[in-house]
């Protein structure tokens, strides 16, 4: 099942401007909010839905990429947040300062909300290459990267304490992981709520740290990351792979992880967008007289049968043997252009036979309401 447009999930027009996306996922979080529809699975997956197309539309790395590519631009082997992999501490930890506030996301209307106002850690994105042969990019492939960042201490399991008893409740805050104050103005009591300045926001610490990490709750290591690459990716194209970035301290959320896509040369090939060109040379006897050449493809070797009389600069079209279309199961076309080669060198005996055909009327040009140039073919072509 495919999934729906972004822009139609918060339903605004391609050209929103930021206010207006915020203003759009605000009034649909407080609408399908779960506290205020309770064990209503169709309004929890519409508040999923409305987080995932904030989360992409907001950022303007992200929205650029979704515009030029789609969903594929910003997922990558199942990341992203699509298929509900997007959790409420995913949401509730990236998305609570649209509402204000230090607490909960959602705290100002309904009352203490989830999590009890406690910050979750985000750990840091990162961004790698990967290099890819044409023919890679032309069918999608299955990378397995390892990754060196960080990783959540194998001591502490990521809590950053000595061990489970090493906590205790913030006596800043209680545990909320914010405080609230309240100031007369001249417009009256006005109450504002910030993060902890004790626990920064999380509402306990830590009485004895983790040796290891030394109360960070990460170190540095290695992930072999397995990444589904979709056809018809492109130079300079962005994945993004939600989670499986840098490890957040003492438990948070992970980071992202950002694909950076270069394009391998090929040997004899091009790329032309979805379509791929090959330069061909024959002799222009071959030309002449007609044969059949092989050439290569993305998918091996092709055989393709030149016709008596070509002229140098045609274009011949192998359907179907170019690139599969990012967007779509649409595949372009193999580009085949026609260079008759002319020898440098030739033996007197050679000199002799061209020299007897040099006069005959065939071997005049003679060029007619059939012989078009490289653009006007290129044109028919497209057309």
């Amino acid at each position: 099942m495919s999934k729906r447009d972004y822009y139609d999930i918060l339903g605004v027009p391609k050209n929103a401007d930021a206010d207006e996306i915020k203003k759009a996922y605000r009034k649909l979080a407080i609408k399908y909010h779960p506290d205020k529809n309770p064990d209503d699975k169709s309004a929890e997956d519409k508040f999923k839905e409305a987080a995932e197309a904030y989360e992409i539309l907001s950022s303007p790395e992200k929205r650029q990429r979704y515009d030029q590519f789609g969903h594929a631009g910003n997922s990558a082997g199942g990341g992203g947040y699509g298929g509900g992999s997007m959790n409420m501490e995913d949401i509730f930890s990236q998305f609570g300062d649209i509402f204000g506030g230090g607490g909960s996301p959602f705290e100002g209307f309904f009352g203490g909300g989830r999590g009890g106002g406690r910050r979750v850690n985000k750990g840091s994105n990162l961004r790698i290459k990967v290099k890819l042969t044409l023919e890679e990019i032309a069918n999608g492939v299955e990378k397995k990267i390892k990754v060196n960042k960080q990783v959540a201490c194998h001591t502490c399991h990521g809590s950053g304490a000595k061990d489970k008893g090493s906590f205790s409740t913030c006596s800043t805050c209680g545990g909320q992981g914010s405080v609230r104050r309240v100031q007369n103005t001249i417009l009256g009591q006005m109450q504002t709520t910030t993060t902890c300045p004790t626990c920064h926001g999380e509402g306990q610490v830590i009485t004895a740290k983790c040796t290891t990490c030394h109360g960070e709750g990460v170190e540095r290591g290695e992930e072999m990351i397995t990444i589904n690459i979709p056809a018809g990716v492109g130079e300079g194209m962005q994945l993004s792979m939600s989670g499986k970035g840098n490890a957040a301290v003492r438990g948070g959320v992970p980071g992202d992880l950002l694909i950076l896509i270069e394009e391998i040369e090929h040997e004899h090939l091009k790329r032309d967008g979805n379509n791929v060109v090959y330069d061909m040379h024959i002799s222009f006897v071959d030309a002449a007289l007609g044969t059949q050449v092989e050439v290569p493809t993305i998918d091996g070797k092709a055989k393709i049968k030149i016709e008596p009389g070509t002229q140098g600069g045609r274009i011949l079209r192998l359907k179907g043997k170019g690139i599969k279309d990012i967007q779509s199961h649409s595949r372009g076309d193999q580009l085949v252009h026609v260079n008759v080669w002319t020898p440098k060198a030739l033996s007197k005996e050679e000199r002799g036979m061209l020299e007897k055909l040099q006069d005959s009327p065939n071997f005049k040009p003679s060029p007619g309401k059939n012989d078009k140039g490289f653009f006007e073919r290129m044109k028919e072509y497209f057309e």
